[in-house]
């Protein structure tokens, strides 16, 4: 741990080191977060090619463009933990760590004595940090978990689609949750540690992260009885809420989020105000009830007018609304561009753009330093635990790092 000079200037985590045994979403996107608020963060990985999220495409420049989100401004170890020479250099790092970060397989952990309740006793001060697929107990404790497992299990992929079919979601929405909770969680404890002395442990499956996350759905169904639809980009629980094309074929989504919204668009869009009071459509589960009567309405509308058009008309009407846009657009989107959210970050392969995080802290700037190449920091990092020259040059030749 070292201590930054200037603490009214110095990034909230300066100062806070975290040695991560990480690979694929969920604990690399946990500890980029805590990268970006200035922690030193140690990625630890295997000499024979690294965290296989590495390997996932080479899209960016040669590089994985999940490795690229996910690997920025940390330092790359390799090492092979299971080796004795190896495990005396993981013993130095957590020595003088905050957090210590895993995602391994089920039960790794514990084989290499790096569960919490062995890292407590050596390392009291130390912060562990599990990330599993179901859980370390319970009676999926030691099956394997990927994103899509996942999704499958919590119910998201039975909402997700349309009524001909199922479909995943576009992003890992279970690993992306997962983390976010691990980095919350780590917050916490560190916040805990703080203000009380005392080092608790954190643990998240990625199931019962995304599990929170189907909550509204659940109550929905437990209490009604039947499950929300799959509907493509209509609400399940809001109508009118949705995607329509208009007269040009391009689609624009719009919503209703109350009365006042539904009047002002049957008098000032739908040009229909008697719609307002017609009883199919009185209150929010009327007009969920009445969804395909009150979608013809809409669907002739936006018929009338081409897409521009009737964004325009939405706008009079003061009726939330926007185009539905592919990734190209989006990357182009204005709001990006014009509020300077995107910088350029090195990486192994060259220089890319990548969007800041998106909690701003007033004064001060996210940390952006570059992407990793595979063990890019390991000759640093032993040189540091005073090994020589010679020392590292033989722990290179034996594999260990």
């Amino acid at each position: 741990m070292t201590e930054p000079t200037d603490r009214a200037a110095a990034p909230p985590l300066a100062g806070i080191t975290v040695v991560s045994l990480e690979q694929a979403v969920a604990a690399p996107f946990a500890t980029r977060q805590l990268a970006d608020l200035g922690a030193r963060v140690i990625k630890i990985e295997r000499p024979d090619g690294g965290d296989f999220a590495r390997r996932y495409d080479t899209t960016v420049d040669g590089e994985s463009s999940y490795f690229v989100w996910l690997n920025r401004s940390k330092e790359s170890l390799t090492l092979d933990v299971k080796s004795a020479a190896g495990r005396a250099v993981l013993d130095e790092l957590l020595a003088d760590a905050d957090v210590f970060v895993q995602n391994l397989g089920p039960g790794a952990a514990a084989r290499l004595g790096l569960d919490p309740g062995s890292l407590a006793e050596r390392h009291p001060s130390l912060i562990a940090c599990t990330i599993s697929g179901w859980g370390t107990t319970g009676p999926w404790a030691d099956r394997k978990a990927y994103d899509l497992l996942v999704q499958c299990q919590t119910g998201l992929v039975s909402l997700t689609g349309t009524p001909e079919g199922t479909a995943r979601t576009g992003v890992s929405v279970a690993d992306i949750a997962a983390g976010m909770y691990a980095y919350t969680g780590i917050l916490t404890a560190l916040l805990t540690r703080a203000t009380t002395g005392v080092a608790r442990a954190v643990e998240v499956s990625l199931f019962e992260a995304l599990a929170e996350w189907m909550s509204q759905p659940a109550y929905y169904t437990r209490h009604g009885g039947t499950q929300p639809p799959r509907i493509g980009t209509r609400h399940a629980t809001i109508a009118p809420y949705g995607a329509y094309p208009a007269a040009d074929g391009k689609e624009v989504l719009f919503s209703i989020q109350n009365e006042r919204e539904w009047v002002a668009l049957c008098a000032h869009f739908l040009e229909r105000p008697e719609l307002a009071d017609d009883p199919r459509f009185a209150t929010g589960p009327d007009r969920v009830a009445h969804r395909e009567e009150l979608d013809a309405i809409v669907a002739a509308r936006f018929g009338r007018c081409d897409s521009a058009e009737v964004a325009r008309a939405l706008d009079a009407a003061g009726i939330a609304n926007a185009g539905v846009n592919d990734v190209a657009a989006f990357l182009a989107h204005p709001v990006l561009a014009e509020r300077g959210r995107w910088v350029d970050v090195a990486a192994p392969g060259g220089t890319v753009r990548a969007l800041r995080p998106p909690a701003d802290l007033a004064g001060l700037d996210a940390r952006m330093d570059p992407v990793p190449a595979l063990g890019a920091h390991t000759g640093a990092i032993l040189a540091a635990q005073g090994r020589t020259p010679a020392e590292i040059a033989r722990l290179r030749a034996d594999g260990v790092v």
